[in-house]
C-alpha cells in the first residue's frame, strides 16, 4: 500500500504497443519527487481498483487503436461503464484528468480517450485537470511534457479542496460541489488547436521548439560539420545547455542463464489475441516487373485444414520474426556472440523499485536468448526517452553519454525527434552510433516494446476460392541515411520475401495461375475480423471501391465474391459496381490486369484506371491520380452517394491518397448538392457515421 505520508492518487493506463504504459510510468516515477504516491494499474486489472469507490484523484492514459477504438486493455472497462443502466450519477464522486494518445493522420484521433472520457463525464465524474490530447504524428512529447508539467499543481490543489470538503458540513458540501474543481487546466482545445497549428501552420508556429528547427535542419543530410548537429553531434545552446533529463528507471528484470537445455515455447503462447494457426504457403507471385519502383508480392495461404473463417474485407495477422542478421548483429554487441541458443531464465530482479514489477508477459519465463530477440522483442522499435535514460548509464564515453543525456533531455527534444523519431533509428543504429554503450540483456527486455504481428488485408473470397487465402503487400524499403547506416527490408515484408523466394513466379501478373509449388513453408497467423469493412448486406446496393496500389486487394476479394454470388443468385438483383485504381507505370506496377475480366463477365461496371508517372502525348492530359479521376465522375459519385443510398469504400496510404480522396469527394457532393463546403463536408460525417463511408487505411 501507498506511504501515508505522501498524497496517493490513482493512475489507471490502457495501452496497445507500449506507449502509454511507458508514459504511465514515467508519471509513476516523478510522483515522488513531487511528494505523491501513484497507485499504479492497467484498466485491465479491475480486480485491483475500484473507481465505485475511489476518494482520491484519478489520472488516466490511454492510448487509440484501430479506426478509433480503445486498446484491447481497455475494452472490459470500456464495456462495464457503457452500461445504460448506470445513473447519471455513478461517478459523481470521482475526481479525474485524462491524457488520450493518438495519431492525427487517422480520422478518429485520440478516439479511445475521447470514449472514456466523454462516458465518465456523463455518469457524473468531474475533471479535475483538463483533458491532454497528444498527436504521435507531430510528437507526442509536444502535449505530454506539459501537460505532465502541470499535473502535480492541479493534484495539489484537488487533494487540497478534497481535504476541506471533507471538513465541511452538508450544507458546505452542497454549495462546495458547485464549485469548479480544475485550476490550471491545460485546456484539450488548446492542445488540439496548437497540434493543428503545428501540423498545418509550421512557418507560424515560433512557440514551437520542434517546427523551429525545420530549416536548420533541412540541410542535415550532408556531412555534419562543426555547425551542425547529428545524431551524434549537437551545436549550441542544446551543447552548452544545463539538462533537465528524466528520472532512471528503476531496473527489475534479472536473466538467469541456465545449463539445461529444452524447447522454446510455441509461437502460439506469444499471442493473446485469439487462436493461431500455421499455415503452408502454396504459391507466391511477384506482381510488378523487376523495374518497378516498388516490389509487389501477392502470396496464397493454404487453410483448408485450419478452423480460419473470413470475409472479404477483413484482416489478418502474421507472427514475424526480426531478421536473421539483425539478431546476430545484436548478440555480438551484447557480447553473447555464440550463446544465442543458451536458455534463459527470465524473472522480476529481487528488490526492485519498480512499483508491481512483473515479467513482460510476451516474454517467455524460459527461453533461449535467440528465440527473445528473434520473436518476443521489436529491435525495430524506435526508442523512448526512458530507454535513452536508461542507455546513458550503460555507456562509458564521456561525449556519448553527454549526447545521450541530451537526446533525453527537456532541451534536447527538436534533436530527439528529428535524429531518433522522424529518422525511424532503432537501437542498432543507436549501438552503431554511441559504439561505448553496452547495454545488458535485460535491460532489452525492460525497454522494447513486443514484437507485434503485422496486420495485412485479405485479397480473396472464400466463395471464389474454398481453402485458400491470398494476400498482396509491398516489400517496405527503408533506405540508409545520416542515422542509419544501412537499408533495411520491413521486417515482415522483408521476411516473407525471402521464405517465398524460391516459389516466385515473376511477372506472370495473374490472378487465376492454377500450377501450385510444393512449398514446405509454414508461417502462423490469427484473424483480425473487420466490424464495418465489408460489401453492402443488400446485394441491390450499388457500391465504389478506390484502391490505388496494394490499396486494391481487398476489391479483389469483393469482386471474387460478387462475382460467385451471381453465378449462384441469377435471380438476384445486383447494383452497379466502380472501381477507381492508380499506380505509377502501367507496363510495371499494373497489379491486376485481370479486372478486365470481372468488367467482361459483368461483375464489374466500371474501371477507371490512372498512371501518374506515364508520359503521355494526348493534347488534354490524362488524369494521374484516383482523386481526379473521381473528379471526372462526380454526377455519378455523387448519384450513387446521395440519390441511392450507396457505399464507399477506400483502401490504401493515408497520408498520400485518402486524404486527398475525402478532399475530392467533399468538392463532388458540394458542387452536386450546390451546397457550401462545410454542407458537404456535414454530409460526408453523416456518411462515415451511416457506416456508408468506410476506410482502410495505413501510414
Amino acid at each position: 500500500m501507498c506511504c501515508e505520508s505522501k498524497r496517493r492518487f490513482l493512475l489507471l493506463y490502457a495501452t496497445q504497443k507500449g506507449q502509454a504504459k511507458a508514459i504511465a510510468e514515467e508519471i509513476w516515477q516523478q510522483a515522488g519527487a513531487h511528494g505523491f504516491e501513484a497507485d499504479i494499474h492497467c484498466l485491465s486489472e479491475m480486480d485491483k481498483y475500484n473507481l465505485e469507490t475511489e476518494k482520491d484523484p484519478v489520472v488516466i492514459v490511454i492510448s487509440t487503436t484501430g479506426t478509433g477504438d480503445p486498446p484491447d486493455t481497455a475494452r472490459k472497462f470500456v464495456k462495464k461503464i457503457q452500461d445504460k443502466t448506470l445513473p447519471p450519477d455513478h461517478f459523481a464522486h470521482l475526481q479525474y484528468g485524462l491524457l488520450g494518445l493518438g495519431d492525427s493522420e487517422y480520422m478518429f484521433f485520440c478516439n479511445g480517450g475521447r470514449t472514456v472520457d466523454r462516458r465518465l463525464q456523463e455518469l457524473g465524474a468531474q475533471h479535475f485537470y483538463d483533458t491532454g490530447l497528444a498527436d504521435d504524428c507531430v510528437g507526442l512529447e509536444l502535449v505530454v511534457d506539459p501537460w505532465i508539467d502541470g499535473l502535480w499543481l492541479a493534484l495539489k490543489e484537488a487533494l487540497q479542496l478534497q481535504k476541506e470538503k471533507e471538513g465541511m458540513n452538508s450544507a458546505v458540501d452542497a454549495v462546495s460541489s458547485s464549485i469548479s474543481t480544475a485550476p490550471h487546466p491545460v485546456n484539450e482545445l488548446q492542445l488540439s488547436s496548437e497540434i493543428q497549428n503545428l501540423k498545418l501552420k509550421d512557418e507560424e508556429a515560433r512557440a514551437s521548439g520542434i517546427l523551429s528547427q525545420k530549416l536548420d535542419d533541412i540541410n542535415l543530410a550532408g556531412p555534419a560539420g562543426d555547425t551542425e548537429p547529428s545524431l551524434v553531434h549537437s551545436v549550441p545552446p542544446v551543447s552548452e545547455s544545463a539538462l533537465n533529463i528524466p528520472a532512471l528507471p528503476p531496473e527489475y528484470i534479472e536473466v538467469e542463464f541456465q545449463d539445461t537445455q529444452g524447447e522454446n515455447p510455441h509461437l502460439s503462447s506469444l499471442i493473446s489475441e485469439g487462436t493461431t494457426f500455421e499455415v503452408p504457403v502454396t504459391k507466391a507471385v511477384q506482381l510488378t516487373r523487376e523495374d518497378a519502383i516498388k516490389t509487389a508480392l501477392l502470396l496464397e495461404l493454404d487453410i483448408a485444414d485450419a478452423a480460419f473463417q473470413y470475409q472479404p474485407g477483413d484482416a489478418f495477422c502474421v507472427i514475424c520474426p526480426n531478421n536473421v542478421s539483425e539478431v546476430e548483429e545484436l548478440l555480438h554487441i551484447l557480447g553473447l556472440s555464440g550463446k544465442g541458443d543458451d536458455f534463459v531464465c527470465v524473472k522480476v530482479k529481487q528488490g526492485t523499485k519498480k512499483k508491481g514489477a512483473s515479467r513482460p508477459q510476451h516474454i517467455p519465463e524460459r527461453s533461449t536468448i535467440k528465440f527473445i530477440l528473434t520473436w518476443c522483442l521489436e529491435i525495430r522499435a524506435i526508442p523512448k526517452k526512458a530507454f535513452l535514460r536508461a542507455l546513458v548509464e550503460c555507456t562509458s564515453g564521456a561525449g556519448e553519454k553527454r549526447r545521450l543525456q541530451e537526446l533525453c533531455s527537456r532541451q534536447g527534444a527538436s534533436d530527439y525527434t528529428h535524429f531518433i523519431r522522424d529518422s525511424n533509428v532503432c537501437l542498432l543504429d543507436l549501438l552503431h552510433a554511441f559504439p561505448s554503450c553496452k547495454p545488458s540483456l535485460s535491460l532489452l527486455i525492460e525497454h522494447l516494446p513486443k514484437l507485434q504481428a503485422r496486420s495485412y488485408s485479405v485479397s480473396s473470397s472464400n466463395l471464389y476460392q474454398p481453402g485458400r487465402l491470398r494476400f498482396v503487400f509491398n516489400v517496405v524499403e527503408f533506405p540508409a541515411g545520416p542515422s542509419r547506416p544501412v537499408s533495411r527490408k520491413g521486417v515482415c515484408t522483408g521476411w516473407l520475401a525471402e521464405l517465398v523466394a524460391p516459389l516466385l513466379h515473376p511477372s506472370k501478373n495473374s490472378l487465376d495461375t492454377k500450377g501450385e509449388s510444393s512449398s514446405t513453408e509454414k508461417i502462423s497467423i490469427f484473424p483480425r475480423p473487420n466490424n464495418a469493412f465489408h460489401l453492402p448486406a443488400d446485394p441491390s446496393v450499388p457500391f465504389i471501391m478506390v484502391g490505388p496500389g496494394t490499396g486494391i486487394a481487398p476489391f479483389i476479394g469483393f469482386l471474387q465474391h460478387r462475382q460467385k454470388l451471381r453465378e449462384q443468385h441469377t435471380d438476384w438483383e445486383f447494383g452497379e459496381t466502380w472501381l477507381f485504381f492508380g499506380c505509377r507505370h502501367q507496363d510495371r506496377d499494373y497489379l491486376f490486369k485481370q479486372l478486365q475480366c470481372f468488367l467482361e463477365n459483368g461483375t464489374l461496371s466500371h474501371l477507371k484506371v490512372c498512371f501518374s508517372r506515364d508520359s503521355s502525348t494526348a493534347e488534354v492530359a490524362p488524369p494521374k491520380y484516383v482523386q481526379d479521376v473521381l473528379r471526372l465522375c462526380a454526377k455519378e459519385v455523387a448519384r450513387i452517394l446521395l440519390k441511392e443510398r450507396g457505399y464507399f469504400y477506400v483502401c490504401g496510404d493515408k497520408k498520400h491518397m485518402a486524404d486527398d480522396v475525402s478532399d475530392a469527394v467533399v468538392d463532388i457532393l458540394s458542387m452536386e448538392m450546390e451546397a457550401d463546403k462545410l454542407e458537404a463536408m456535414k454530409t460526408l460525417a453523416m456518411l462515415r457515421e451511416a457506416k456508408r463511408y468506410l476506410q482502410d487505411v495505413w501510414s
